[in-house]
């Protein structure tokens, strides 16, 4: 990776070369590869090293189960919209009598809600009812659609 280095500010450039001069020495023992280059107008010292291990928050850390590891969640609003997609893709495919979405509480809500209006369109597109119920132990995009 590379790494920035902010040494102290040094007026005198027999000093800052001394310094650099002295990092390469040190870097040089380093069994992994590495390159520093000089001193940079704002007296930083640009360098690579070569990552020979995961980080460190690799070895410390897991994924988050929420997330999977991306770092981001989708809304509920997203899901939501993900779900009638699912439904009108199924509905196309199969033929069951109803549909029975299973979420969060979060996306059953606003299915309830403010998505209400497209939920029951599309259940009269469809001409299948769609029944929700909620799973505690979801995450809020975890979801299930059953076909019954």
């Amino acid at each position: 990776g590379i790494i920035i280095v902010d040494f102290i500010d040094m007026m005198r450039e027999d000093h800052r070369d001394a310094v650099l001069s002295e990092f390469r020495k040190q870097l040089g023992r380093d069994r992994t590869k590495t390159m520093a280059g000089g001193f940079s107008q704002l007296g930083l010292v640009e360098m690579t090293r070569k990552r020979t291990r995961e980080s460190l928050a690799h070895m410390l850390c897991e994924p988050c189960d929420a997330c999977k590891g991306k770092g981001i969640l989708k809304t509920a609003r997203s899901v939501c919209y993900d779900i009638l997609r699912e439904i009108l893709r199924e509905a196309r495919q199969f033929n069951p009598k109803e549909f029975r979405v299973v979420a969060s509480a979060a996306v059953v809500e606003m299915l309830l809600d403010e998505e209400s209006p497209h939920l029951a369109g599309l259940s009269d597109f469809i001409g299948k009812p769609i029944s929700l119920s909620t799973e505690p132990s979801f995450s809020p995009e975890q979801y299930d659609i059953v076909l019954m």
